[in-house]
């Protein structure tokens, strides 16, 4: 895990430069929602530099992905006003870059939301990425994440009733067979890929390897390592640059955890590890190379509080459909060493390197949501002092399941979980709680063809 990604140390004045530099006229003003959505707003330049600390209603940012917002919920209204209040946003100057496919000089940045008061807005999703990373200095650690974001490319599909399918490539046929690794199956989409290169080279986005995943019109983008806080924004970027790149070329780009019948899932790999912030050491390894206590400790807090945090690493109904028997997804919370069968890999490297893969993520995921969460169950680990269960060695898809199956399932064992919502802020989990309980009361209000295929005339 060399070339570390280093967080931009960048000012309010840096910024000004930075804009004055380019001749930027316009600025995208970007804060995520829960579901990782880029909500804000459009200013020109001079409003800009104006109004630092815009303005928004406290509840844009924590709605259902379909736009509702459970109003009635106590858990909800004790932390979002009935009065519709607002909050202030204030932009990172380190996460401004430029929107490459803009036909005017346009800068994007993300914003941190803040109350009234000056306090960080606790249920915002970069606010619980701050918390969780805070817990980490206190002790004088820095953790280091690197994301792996698979996707589909799929055919244009303006009808939600039909199967989505692979698109067309440069040799006018669709993929028909499972192309894992294949080189010739990325140039069929090559126009596509340099666009993206060109775009993420252009925002300082540090994407590394691209390869074919499993699936028929599957890929994966690897990002190197680095500062928790900018691998969310830069993943946050890439799905956001990604889709308008795919539009462009006249087909979707998609990360539902599950979005093809009879293909693989896509997942959000996450390798992790924690250095001391004074000497960059890792503290996962002893001075003789071994793994030290501290490692075993952060595994076993995965182990422990990874099915309690489902609802936010697998927040969708259609979530679930990934997490299956031979699905190439993970079913369970063993571990082992160089293992893709189990929830938490642990990867070939030198002790400098020692980390470890979360493996249960879904691709859908809100990314700085994911990584507070699988850094916060790692914690929890520590804090607790616990110890990991014994390595499986064989493949742990014939084990059982230790996993919710269900968004419903994974949002009461959240619900019920102390641990989680004292780390992670308790007035968070009540909204997000409330948000996608309301999300999966909605869908279940739909029938599904099966239902009416193998129901209607047969009970």
């Amino acid at each position: 895990m060399a070339a570390l990604v280093a967080r931009r140390s960048f000012t309010e004045k840096d910024l000004d430069t930075w804009l004055d530099q380019r001749r930027v006229t316009e600025i995208e003003c970007l804060v995520p929602d829960l579901a990782g959505v880029a909500r804000g707003k459009i200013l020109p330049r001079e409003k800009f530099t104006e109004d630092r600390g815009m303005r928004v209603p406290e509840d844009v940012l924590a709605m259902t992905v379909n736009g509702d917002k459970p109003g009635d919920d106590a858990r909800y209204r004790a932390v979002i006003s009935a009065n519709d209040h607002d909050l202030v946003l204030r932009p990172d100057p380190a996460s401004v870059c430029v929107v490459p496919w803009a036909e005017e000089p346009t800068a994007q940045v993300i914003h941190d939301a803040y109350r009234r008061d000056g306090s960080l807005a606790t249920f915002a999703p970069r606010s619980v990425l701050r918390r969780v990373v805070g817990l980490y200095k206190e002790q004088g650690w820095s953790p280091i994440v690197a994301p792996e974001l698979e996707f589909y490319l799929v055919a244009k599909n303006i009808d939600p009733n039909m199967p989505l399918a692979p698109p067309i490539g440069r040799s006018g046929r669709a993929e028909t067979v499972r192309r894992a690794y294949s080189i010739d199956a990325v140039n069929e989409f090559d126009p596509l890929f340099e666009d993206i290169y060109g775009y993420c080279q252009a925002m300082e986005l540090d994407v590394d390897t691209l390869i074919h995943e499993v699936g028929a019109g599957q890929m994966e983008i690897n990002f190197l390592h680095g500062d928790p806080l900018e691998l969310a924004d830069q993943t946050f970027y890439f799905k956001r640059t990604l889709r308008e790149t795919a539009l462009r070329h006249q087909m979707y780009a998609t990360f539902m955890a599950k979005p093809m019948e009879g293909e693989p899932g896509s997942a959000m790999h996450i390798h992790q590890s924690v250095v001391d912030a004074a000497s960059g050491r890792s503290i996962f390894s002893n001075e003789d190379g071994s793994a030290s206590v501290v490692f075993n400790q952060f595994l076993a807090g995965l182990q422990k509080y990874m099915p309690a945090a489902m609802a936010l690493v697998a927040p969708y109904v259609n979530s679930y459909r990934r997490i299956v028997r031979h699905g190439a997804a993970p079913i369970n919370v063993q571990w082992g060493h160089d293992n893709r069968t189990v929830g938490f890999r642990v990867p070939g490297s030198n002790p400098e390197n020692r980390r470890v893969e979360n493996r249960v993520i879904g691709a859908d995921a809100n990314p700085y949501l994911a990584l507070a969460v699988t850094l916060a169950c790692g914690w929890l680990g520590i804090e607790e002092k616990l110890t990991p269960s014994p390595e499986t060695t064989g493949s742990a898809y014939s084990l059982d399941y230790e996993l919710p199956r269900s968004l419903s399932e994974a949002l009461r064992t959240l619900r019920d979980c102390a641990p989680l919502a004292r780390v992670l802020g308790p007035e968070f989990i009540g909204v997000y709680v409330s948000v996608k309980e309301l999300e999966y009361a909605e869908f279940m209000k739909v029938i599904s063809p099966w239902e009416r295929e193998h129901l209607l005339l047969h009970v």
